[in-house]
């Protein structure tokens, strides 16, 4: 007997049968046509006319679109009664991170750094200020806190200030970490990551990451007089620090060992293209643009509100553009955040990014320990707290790991910040791709949800969202440029 029914059996010319629909939503595109998603975040364009016969139950099954959408599990009939199960393994797969907990873990070592830059999202200090460094005590409380996390893999991640200033205690922490590691009867798999702005780094340090595998991550705004004007320190030579020190640390732990992040201020709206090629030059294999936080000094100095989220989308897409025509020509090079999205969009997977969960990444995806030993529920969190805001402070790391994951602020969070029944998420067709920022709207409106329609957040990734879609709709080499970054993220 054959395995499978003939395709008469699926497909009959004159079948009306009914069907079931299944959870989906849909979003405006254009003029014309929507954007629906399922449960899974599968997605499929419709215009107005299919849409209203798919919603009324009078597609035909000889219809290529009936056969679409069932295969997608956007509608079942007597012929696909296990499509809610599948749809069901499809919805847990793409939620299996949250069963993992909490696996970054930030350490902030020290406040100190010889860096002044204006958009700094923290209460820096100078570099003689020790009182602001994480004592040997509170790292360890830390560690022990780190290894309690139920995820079978743990990154520790150093943050300042300038994380190298309190090079001795970062020496502390990945040996102390390790062996403790080791003792567990289910050992993690535990990596280190620095953040530094490279300026102070030494070959002992160098020596020391390549001996654990440390990766480095730094920061780079573009070319050499934008870079310097963002991240200014005593001698003007910002730029040429970061610059020596991305190869230093490429000879000594490999190409792939560093990674750069670049933030927009009001001097890089009109310089998208020149950061492009300035990562292009530095031979990274990508950039991930982003912008502004309302945090901290950045907000002292008036920075945040140097720009709109429209100037900085205009940025964006323009930036996004030249990184697609730069491929054309045949240079590998990808957009971060767009292939984060675009993962989500065409795969079965979550690459876990905290600002694109739900719930909220905060405290679930990173919880970060100051060099207080206050345990706040992010790094933005944090931020906040250095304005006097500690509505997302988790406690110290002097409490239990059980404490800290009960905090009612932390619970509250992950209450409110579930899209699916969020007010306006639970109608967009782009949920299943977004997330919650929750430290961003309770900054912005004092309320953990925020109001949608004036959340730049939402602006943001609407805009994105949609124009990644008309980008693969109209021109298949994007699409094809698209489903690589989506399948290697």
């Amino acid at each position: 007997m054959s395995k499978f029914e003939s395709i008469e059996f699926f497909n009959k010319p004159d079948a009306t049968v009914p069907y079931t629909l299944l959870p989906f939503s849909f979003t405006a595109l254009d003029a014309t046509r929507y954007v629906v998603t399922n449960l899974a975040g599968e997605y499929i364009l419709l215009e107005r006319e299919p849409l209203q016969r798919l919603v009324n139950g009078t597609l035909r099954t000889d219809e290529s679109l009936y056969i679409d959408l069932r295969a997608r599990h956007f509608l079942a009939d007597e012929h696909s009664k296990m499509a809610p199960d599948l749809l069901a393994i499809k919805v847990r797969t793409r939620n299996e991170q949250l069963a993992n907990w909490t696996g970054l873990h930030m350490f902030v070592l020290t406040q100190r750094c010889d860096h002044s830059c204006p958009y700094c999202q923290v209460s820096r200090q100078t570099e003689d200020k020790t009182s602001f460094d994480m004592s040997r005590e509170h790292a360890d409380k830390a560690v022990a806190l780190a290894l309690r996390s139920p995820n079978p893999a743990i990154k520790i991640e150093f943050q300042g200030g300038e994380s190298f200033l309190n090079f001795e205690l970062l020496k502390h922490v990945v040996i102390t970490a390790k062996e403790a590691n080791r003792r567990l009867m289910q050992p993690k798999d535990l990596k280190f990551i620095v953040a530094t702005n490279l300026s102070v780094v030494t070959d002992e340090m160098l020596d020391f990451c390549a001996q654990h595998e440390i990766g480095i991550s730094t920061s780079l705004d573009g070319p050499r007089d934008l870079h310097n004007k963002n991240r200014p320190r005593p001698d003007d030579d910002s730029y040429e620090r970061t610059v020596a020190g991305i190869v230093r640390v490429r000879q000594r732990l490999g190409r792939r060992s560093v990674s750069a992040l670049m933030t927009t201020t009001e001097a890089s709206l009109t310089r998208g293209r020149e950061i492009v090629d300035e990562y292009v030059k530095q031979e990274f294999g990508g950039i991930f643009l982003r912008p502004l936080s309302p945090y901290g000094f950045a907000v002292k100095t008036r920075f945040f509100r140097a720009y709109s989220a429209e100037q900085w989308l205009n940025f964006y897409d323009d930036a996004l553009d030249y990184v697609i025509d730069i491929n054309r020509q045949g240079v590998e090079f990808r957009e971060y955040y767009a292939a984060t999205i675009l993962t989500k969009m065409l795969t079965c997977k979550d690459p876990g990014y905290v600002d694109l969960r739900s719930p909220a990444g905060i405290g679930m995806a990173g919880v970060i320990y100051n060099y207080d030993g206050t345990v706040y529920a992010s790094d933005e969190s944090r931020m906040l707290a250095e304005m006097k805001d500690t509505t997302f402070k988790l406690g110290s790391v002097d409490d239990s790991f059980e404490t800290l994951y009960t905090n009612e602020t932390f619970l509250q969070s992950v209450d409110e910040t579930f899209a699916y029944s969020v007010p306006m998420c639970t109608d967009c067709a782009f949920e299943p791709w977004c997330g919650a920022d929750p430290v961003f709207h309770w900054r912005q409106h004092q309320d953990m949800i925020g109001r949608k329609p004036e959340s730049e957040f939402c602006q943001r990734n609407i805009h994105i969202f949609g124009g990644l879609i008309r980008r693969m709709d109209r021109d298949p080499f994007v699409r094809r440029l698209f489903t690589q970054w989506a399948h290697t993220c």
